[in-house]
C-alpha cells in the first residue's frame, strides 16, 4: 500500500510545487534508485515492459526512477522536464488482467519517458491504458493484482487519474491533494472514459447514470477497508490542510513519516495487527504485509528541480538526501540491491539500523528524529544556496552515511527485545528470508 500527495504553488511557502510519495512493498523488496539517460530508438523497435511487449517511441526522455529491483516499471519518479508521477494500488469490482497487460508501474515509467508536461503524461497513460489494459502480478513473493490511481504533476499543475480496468476518471488538482489505496473521485471529474458510468449501470452497481459515484460504485469493499486507505488519506489531507500556504520541503518529509494525525510520542510499530499509517510498518499476520521501502519528495520550480530521496526503507528511520539530474546519484557505483542482504548496497546497509530500531523504544525514535531534523535542515539550506549540485549531493550523502553509522553503533549497544513477541517472530522470519544476521553489523 502507498500514499501520494501534491502541493500546488498557491499552497507552498515559496510558490513551488511539492510532490511526495512513500512506496509500500514487502519488507525484503528492496527499492532501487536509478537514473536512465535519454535515448533515441530505431523505428519499429519493440519495448519489453514487465510482462508485455509494446512499440517503442523514437525518443525517450531521461528519467529518475524509484523502482522495485525486479520490475521494469517504477513506483515513482521524475523526468528531465520536471514531470513527476506516483501511483497507488486500488481495488475494484472489475476483474484484473492476470497477464499480457501493463502494470501501474510500467505506466509510470512510460509516462515519464514519453511526456514533457503533466498533461501530456496524463494523455500518454490514458492512451496506453485504453490500448493495452492494466494488470499483471504486482507482488514480489506474494501475488497481488490491482488497478491503479496516479498523481501526475509538473512545476505548474497536477492531475489525479484513477482507473478501473480500461475505465478512468481524471481531476485537475488544486491547493493540496492526496491519494491512497482507494478511489477518491466521486460524482465529479474533469475528464472520464466514455463507458465509466454506463459500465456501473450495466453491471448493476448503480441504478441510474445520474446517481453514479465512481469511488462508491466501483470500489471493492474488503481490500479497500483492510488497506486503511480512507484513514491514511484523511491523515495526509489533514496534515496538508493545517499548513496550507506555508508548506515546504520539511513538511513533506514530516508527512511521509506520519504515524497518525496527532503524534503523542508513544507510537510503536509493534502494537497493532491491523491498520496502517502513512509511514507504513509491516507487522505480524495477514493484514499488515507491507512497509514503506522508499520515499521521494520533488521540489519543483520553473527554474530548478530538486529531488529528495531516502534510497532506504522506513522514512521515520531514514535521511532524505538531495539529487539532481545534473548531479546523478552519489551511490550509483554501488551494486543494485536485490531481495537478500548485501551491505555493499545503500538500501541493505540501512536495514541493519532500521531492523534494530523497530524493536526499540519510542524515546529512541524521538531522539533520532530530533537529530535528523537538524541534519536535514542543513541539507535543505545547502540545496537552496545554488552551489555545484554534484558537490552538494555528494556531501549530503556522505554526511547521511556518517549519521547512520553513528546511530547503528548506538543501536548495537542499546537494550533490545522491547517489542512484542509476535512482532519479533515476524521479523525473525523476514531476516531469515533475507539471509540477514543481526548479531553482527
Amino acid at each position: 500500500m502507498c500514499d501520494t500527495f501534491v502541493i500546488l504553488p498557491d499552497a507552498t511557502r515559496d510558490g513551488s510545487l511539492i510532490f511526495g510519495k512513500n512506496s509500500d512493498r514487502e519488507p525484503n523488496e528492496a527499492e532501487e534508485v536509478v537514473f536512465i539517460p535519454a535515448a533515441d530508438h530505431a523505428p519499429g523497435t519493440m519495448l519489453r515492459c514487465t510482462y508485455l511487449d509494446i512499440p517503442q517511441v523514437e525518443h525517450t526522455h531521461a528519467v529518475l526512477l524509484l523502482k522495485p529491483f525486479w520490475m521494469w516499471g517504477a513506483e515513482m519518479g521524475a523526468n528531465e522536464h520536471g514531470v513527476v508521477i506516483g501511483n497507488e494500488a486500488v481495488f475494484t469490482k472489475l476483474p484484473v488482467a492476470r497477464e499480457q497487460a501493463l502494470t501501474g508501474m510500467d505506466l509510470i515509467r512510460l509516462g515519464l519517458e514519453r511526456a514533457c508536461s503533466a498533461e501530456q503524461a496524463l494523455e500518454t497513460i490514458i492512451e496506453l491504458l485504453e490500448r493495452f489494459g492494466q494488470g499483471g502480478n504486482g507482488g514480489f513473493t506474494h501475488p497481488l493484482y490491482y488497478h491503479n490511481s496516479f498523481i501526475i504533476a509538473d512545476a505548474r499543475s497536477a492531475w489525479v487519474l484513477e482507473t478501473a480496468g480500461k475505465e478512468w476518471a481524471a481531476e485537475q488538482a488544486t491547493g493540496v491533494r492526496s491519494i491512497s489505496n482507494a478511489i477518491t473521485i466521486g460524482s465529479r471529474w474533469d475528464r472520464a472514459s466514455q463507458g465509466l458510468a454506463a459500465t456501473a449501470v450495466s453491471r448493476g452497481w448503480v441504478k441510474r447514470i445520474e446517481d453514479f459515484d465512481f469511488g462508491r460504485d466501483y470500489s471493492d469493499t474488503i481490500y479497500t477497508t483492510f488497506s486503511a486507505a480512507r484513514s491514511r488519506q484523511a491523515c495526509t489531507t489533514h496534515l496538508l490542510a493545517a499548513r496550507k500556504g506555508q508548506l515546504g520541503v520539511e513538511d513533506a518529509f514530516r508527512i511521509l513519516r506520519a504515524h497518525g494525525i496527532e503524534p503523542d510520542g508513544r507510537w510503536r510499530p509493534d502494537v497493532d495487527l491491523t491498520g496502517a499509517s502513512v509511514c507504513a510498518h509491516v507487522g505480524f499476520g495477514p493484514v499488515r504485509v507491507s512497509q514503506s521501502v522508499g520515499s521521494l519528495v520533488a521540489h519543483l520550480t520553473p527554474e530548478r528541480k530538486t529531488y529528495w530521496v531516502t534510497g532506504t526503507s522506513a522514512p521515520c528511520t531514514s535521511v532524505f538526501k538531495p539529487v539532481w539530474f545534473e548531479s546523478g546519484i552519489p551511490w550509483r557505483d554501488e551494486p543494485a540491491p536485490g531481495g537478500t542482504f548485501n551491505p555493499a548496497c545503500l538500501w541493505w546497509r540501512h536495514e541493519q539500523l532500521h531492523r534494530r530500531l523497530v524493536h526499540g523504544s519510542p524515546a529512541e525514535f524521538a531522539r533520532l528524529d530530533e537529530a535528523r531534523r537538524s541534519l536535514e535542515s542543513e541539507f535543505i539550506q545547502a540545496a537552496g544556496e545554488g552551489g555545484d549540485v554534484g558537490d552538494v549531493a555528494s556531501s549530503c550523502y556522505r554526511k547521511a552515511e556518517e549519521f547512520e553509522r553513528e546511530w547503528l553503533e548506538r543501536a548495537l549497544h542499546a537494550r533490545g527485545g522491547q517489542s512484542r513477541f509476535y512482532y519479533r517472530l515476524a521479523w525473525n522470519q523476514f531476516n531469515r528470508e533475507a539471509k540477514m544476521d543481526l548479531r553482527t553489523p
